[in-house]
């Protein structure tokens, strides 16, 4: 699956280092709450969270991250991204298992809005306050959905961007507006939040996981407690239908 570059690092990373791969690792000592400047100088203050960390991973607390130190320190994103266990599902079901094995990881944003190694990991390394990544996690979904099988059942090229996801089902015809919902919606649907002052705006998305009556499940990113749009983690949710217009996850044939 895919995996940023950025991880391809040259160790040991100690005291005196500096560089975007110091910041990575700095990035990924806040992650695992061992909380530390992201400034890419590795000086007492990041030997001492690297210290903490490795005596929280049972690591003999040098300071230095060497491989053994890198590889825990790594490891979520690592577990996230590999295939999935099982090929014998449908394209829909295994995009439930991607949002699952994601989110059992708790992706989640660090150094700034929009910002972290998750986030470049959805969003194929962009961050910032531009680039929310709701819908750059669900087309990493489904690109991980549909790892190793051919020909590729992705029903939908994928996008950053809401609106564009939306043409897109549009143009493959798999759009279903709030008003057409029934029953032949299933666990893997997209879910496409509606504008509510722009009946042609679409601001948020996720993977509905269980349809209810009255409500449905959901794994989305970008989104926090409150379900904002504009949140910090994946998380699951549990949303009414109003204001909802869906994507069917249907491969292509």
């Amino acid at each position: 699956m895919r995996i940023p570059s950025e991880y391809s690092v040259v160790l040991p990373v100690q005291r005196k280092a500096s560089g975007k791969e110091v910041k990575l690792m700095q990035e990924w000592l806040c992650l695992h709450n061992c909380s530390v400047k992201v400034d890419g100088e590795f000086g007492p203050a990041t030997e001492a969270a690297v210290r903490r960390f490795q005596t929280k991973a049972r690591i003999h607390p040098t300071g230095v991250i060497d491989e053994q130190t890198y590889t825990a320190l790594i490891a979520p994103v690592m577990r996230a991204c590999k295939p999935l266990a099982t090929t014998a599902e449908t394209y829909s079901q295994r995009v439930v298992s991607a949002a699952r094995q994601h989110l059992k990881e708790h992706p989640r944003e660090v150094g700034g809005q929009n910002c972290g190694p998750w986030v470049r990991l959805y969003t194929v390394g962009k961050q910032g306050k531009d680039w929310p990544w709701c819908a750059a996690f669900v087309t990493y979904l489904m690109e991980q959905a549909s790892e190793g099988i051919k020909p590729n059942p992705m029903p939908l090229r994928g996008s950053v961007s809401c609106d564009k996801l939306v043409e897109q089902a549009r143009e493959a015809e798999l759009f279903v507006g709030e008003k057409e919902r029934d029953d032949t919606l299933g666990p893997g649907t997209l879910f496409v939040v509606r504008n509510t002052k722009n009946a042609n705006d679409w601001v948020h998305t996720g993977v509905v996981t269980m349809f209810h009556p009255e409500y449905m499940e959901t794994i989305e990113g970008n989104t926090n407690d409150d379900g904002s749009r504009e949140g910090y983690e994946v998380c699951k949710r549990i949303r009414g239908y109003a204001h909802m217009d869906f994507i069917k996850l249907k491969p292509k044939t």
